[in-house]
């Protein structure tokens, strides 16, 4: 759906309090509990809320605030670090035990993963699209081998066996998106007209 069709006032109440309730306690104890809620539930959701947040954002001022970061690349090197910054194991438990962390978590996913990447999808072609693709589905795969093949426990707030299981989580759900992405570039778009009121494949256009 066009972010123009979405009503705006109430998607971002909804959007308000799906962070509030990310936020406060039960759920964040909740999903802070285990490592594969914190890594793989609450922080991609911390992204996605700032993703809709700008997607409600009118065309003009989103363009604008585009150009005040420095144009599509300038938002998606932002977006990359700040992703792979809380994929840290060093992160992860600061993000629990000290609430300046914690602060830090709920501000930067939203204001500087999810928000840059909003702003600079509608200006990528194919290639850059692939490119932010490709760089998830590789960070995915590469953390989760390396929480397999780690020999000690890298996060000191999540057991061994937490850390093996986001492990393989995090592979799993590479392969998954690959195979997505693979399939929606083979499935393409319908062929170009070859002449007038009628296409390539010799049926109406």
């Amino acid at each position: 759906m066009s972010p123009r069709r979405i009503p705006r006032k109430p998607a971002a109440l909804a959007l308000a309090a799906i962070y509030l309730a990310l936020a406060l306690p039960p759920a964040r104890t909740w999903l802070e509990a285990s490592m594969v809620g914190h890594m793989l539930v609450q922080i991609p959701l911390l992204a996605a809320l700032g993703a809709g947040a700008g997607l409600l954002l009118p065309a003009p001022r989103r363009a604008a605030l585009r150009a005040a970061l420095g144009g599509p690349l300038a938002c998606l090197l932002a977006a990359a670090f700040a992703s792979t910054y809380w994929m840290l194991p060093r992160a992860l438990d600061a993000a629990v035990l000290d609430p300046l962390a914690a602060l830090a978590k709920f501000s930067s996913l939203p204001l500087l993963v999810g928000l840059p990447l909003a702003l600079a999808w509608e200006r990528l072609g194919l290639i850059g699209r692939g490119f932010i693709w490709t760089n998830l589905i590789s960070m995915l795969g590469f953390t989760g081998w390396l929480y397999l093949a780690a020999p000690l426990r890298v996060c000191n707030t999540y057991l061994v066996d937490e850390q093996a299981r986001v492990g393989w989580w995090m592979i799993e759900l590479a392969v998954l998106l690959f195979a997505l992405w693979l399939g929606g570039l083979f499935a393409g778009r319908r062929p170009p007209c070859a002449a007038p009121g009628r296409c390539a494949d010799g049926q109406p256009a």
